[in-house]
């Protein structure tokens, strides 16, 4: 049976405070408003109306509905939303003057047998090269939205390892990732991102 992917939703208040709010499948629905039963409540911005927008599981992946709910409206992505979409990871959602990260930590069963097999089993890396992912997605931790993961020096400074030896430990996971034909600028972003996705880094190890 399809599970729902672990998800969550990253945003900061005017005030610059992070919240995080975490999907549950066994919710299978989340409001997003002013009014005071919200589930994610956005008392602080008067742009929002008071039930803006409803997230809701369907199947095993989260969609975002605003069908002429809001007075503003919600865009995902920059593009304004009309009825119901499907989130993907790293969806920007934005409602009212609220910016919404939308994040995955483990993918759905569908959604691993696209990756089929671009995805490695954890077996098959060693213990540095997951020390390495690890390191690599430690940015993300707590959810949050905006971060960049770390870089070759700071990866390097966490395991006691050179930056070459490093470089040579993520040319063989872009290879065994799927992702070494990416642009240079891309695949590190799309290492963490599979990492975490297929559930081979997930949160308790960072």
């Amino acid at each position: 049976m399809d599970r729902a992917v672990e998800s969550r939703l990253s945003y900061s208040d005017k005030e610059g405070h992070h919240h995080t709010v975490d999907l549950s499948p066994t919710s299978a629905r989340v409001t997003i408003g002013r009014s005071p039963g919200s589930d994610l409540l956005l008392t602080e911005d008067d742009e929002v109306s008071r039930l803006h927008a409803v997230l809701e599981c369907v199947g095993s992946h989260w969609t975002i509905l605003d069908d002429g709910l809001s007075r503003n409206g919600t865009f995902v992505n920059g593009e304004r939303l009309a009825g119901r979409r499907r989130l993907r990871q790293g969806d920007s959602i934005r409602i009212g003057g609220t910016k919404i990260r939308y994040l995955e930590f483990g993918g759905a069963l569908d959604e691993a047998t696209r990756m089929g097999t671009d995805m490695p089993d954890v077996r098959s890396l060693t213990d540095t090269q997951r020390a390495v992912l690890t390191a690599l997605c430690r940015p993300y931790k707590h959810g949050a939205a905006f971060a960049n993961p770390a870089s070759n020096q700071q990866i390097a400074q966490e395991l006691f390892l050179s930056v070459d030896a490093i470089k040579t430990h993520l040319r063989a996971l872009f290879a065994k990732f799927g992702v070494g034909d990416l642009p240079q600028n891309q695949k590190r972003v799309s290492l963490a991102e599979r990492a975490m996705r297929s559930g081979i880094i997930n949160e308790r190890d960072l």
